[in-house]
């Protein structure tokens, strides 16, 4: 599913426009990116967390020429489903 799928059911699903809609959820993204950015969690109950979490710098091997090759220290974002997610989705393709 993509993005355009997404505005598509929810345009329908709620009566607005596809414009409108798409406004909504560039605007839901945009407010959990600034999140992330201040390194604060978002929660949506329900649905899940996201997060940041530090990963110390490293030595990697490029797998093409098999050189060693040194990675920063850097920030990755993060998302833990919740356990109401994990169980429908469990649900849903078990039966």
């Amino acid at each position: 599913m993509t993005k355009a799928d997404i505005i598509n059911t929810v345009s329908r699903a709620t009566g607005l426009t596809k414009i409108e809609t798409e406004a909504v959820m560039e605007g839901i993204f945009a407010t959990i990116k600034l999140s992330l950015k201040r390194n604060e969690r978002v929660e949506l109950r329900g649905f899940g967390t996201f997060g940041v979490k530090k990963r110390g710098p490293r030595k990697a091997r490029n797998p093409g020429t098999g050189e060693i090759v040194d990675l920063p220290e850097r920030y990755v974002p993060t998302f833990k489903p919740s356990r109401i997610l994990k169980d429908e989705i469990n649900k849903s393709l078990i039966m």
